[in-house]
């Protein structure tokens, strides 16, 4: 076996100009098929990420100035959701599991000690962690007590955190000042979501609806509601209901779509699904196209060898090789050939990947794995075999119909 081994090492290693371009196409197609499948799933998790709080179930109603004409009111008017709607919302529509208010305070600078930040400051209930689920590194979030009592306690984003407090440590009990107000911040979400309600999850400060209310008197407005469906149910089916429920009491047409924004995160997922398993498709489309030139180019080279090989193969043959024996000759060169440029190909995408999810880590956390998963590696090495034998298989043929006699006259 060691024999026959070095022997195929030789052969390759003859011409290792021919041998080292007719690997690079192999190794540059299998590279190109692992980096397509590992860089895609990354991306997938990166964006995925980005909503990786928001319940897959959910969906954001906010009011918009009317489109249509009705009752006497003019297109064009502008209103505002109250508490109400939410009562109502919830009484109506048995279907839906969370209904919970949000108020938007706007960009505003939170200040502790000698530090500042611009933060996006939201005042939320306590069901607001069931919509947007929170990745809690200190404290608690907002709670039901926090609501009633009109505790001034706020729950601060990364951003926030790591500006306000760059020293690090636990800033639980400190207070910070938003506007003229104090608040005793009582958690730290983590989160690493780029997209949330009213801003970035990360450059968010949550304190209790009811304070909001007080202090930016705002009443009872509501400049958004988050809901999400009970188990088994879509949000989307209930999207019309929704609509319908808030209009009836604002002298809406119920035909008037844009004036009840509702974005539907079940949709979201559902296009970003559909997107990347396209290209994932169109990913293994490439590289195996780019994998089968290569292939092509190792048969074509292995054909030419066959022909500078004829005496050789002619000689084998008279002293007792079998055909049998230079077919396995011929495939097992391919095999090998493919093989090592491949599995350097496969080794090289790797590395590069590995460097990509480097370049995505923050503080120790990685916000996604350029990574191929080890099915996908062991589909990639059958594959490379498989072209390898097939990329072999016409040469060797071609070595097997070579008859000493013939080879003797060429020589």
């Amino acid at each position: 076996m060691t024999e026959f081994l070095r022997e195929i090492l030789d052969t390759i290693s003859r011409n290792k100009s021919r041998s080292l371009l007719t690997g690079f196409g192999v190794f540059w197609g299998i590279f190109m098929l692992v980096s397509l499948i590992g860089g895609t799933h990354g991306l997938k998790e990166l964006l995925n990420s980005n909503f990786s709080n928001f319940a897959t179930n959910s969906a954001m109603v906010w009011a918009r100035p009317t489109t249509k004409v009705y009752k006497g009111f003019q297109k064009g008017r502008t209103w505002r959701m109250t508490m109400d709607d939410i009562v109502r919302v919830k009484n109506n529509i048995m279907e839906l599991d969370v209904v919970t208010p949000v108020l938007f305070g706007g960009s505003k600078l939170s200040v502790f000690g000698n530090h500042s930040f611009s933060a996006n400051v939201n005042g939320v209930t306590q069901d607001y962690q069931r919509v947007c689920t929170p990745e809690m590194r200190y404290g608690r979030h907002i709670n039901a007590i926090d609501i009633i009592q009109d505790r001034k306690v706020c729950v601060i984003g990364k951003q926030v955190y790591d500006n306000l407090f760059p020293d690090g440590g636990d800033p639980l009990g400190k207070s910070i000042r938003i506007d003229s107000t104090y608040y005793r911040v009582v958690g730290v979400d983590v989160n690493p979501g780029n997209f949330s309600i009213g801003g970035r999850t990360d450059e968010s400060i949550l304190v209790p609806i009811s304070v909001m209310q007080r202090v930016y008197n705002y009443g009872n407005d509501v400049h958004q509601i988050a809901l999400t469906a009970r188990e088994g149910i879509k949000i989307g089916l209930l999207t019309d209901h929704i609509r319908q429920t808030i209009a009836r009491h604002h002298f809406i047409s119920p035909e008037d779509e844009q004036a009840i924004s509702v974005f539907n995160t079940e949709v979201l997922f559902g296009i970003l699904d559909s997107l990347f398993k396209g290209v994932t498709f169109l990913s293994w489309l490439v590289g195996i196209g780019t994998l089968l030139a290569g292939a092509i180019g190792v048969s074509n080279i292995m054909m030419v060898t066959v022909k500078e090989r004829t005496v050789e193969i002619g000689i084998r043959r008279a002293i007792g090789a079998t055909p049998r024996m230079i077919l396995t000759q011929i495939i097992s060169e391919s095999i090998v050939l493919t093989a090592v440029a491949g599995m350097m190909g496969i080794l090289f995408a790797v590395s590069i990947l590995q460097m990509i999810e480097l370049a995505n880590t923050t503080d120790g956390v990685v916000s996604a794995h350029f990574q191929v998963d080890f099915w996908t590696a062991i589909l990639a090495t059958l594959l490379l075999c498989l072209m390898g034998a097939m990329a072999g298989m016409a040469p060797a043929l071609r070595a097997m119909a070579i008859k000493p006699v013939d080879a003797m006259r060429d020589e």
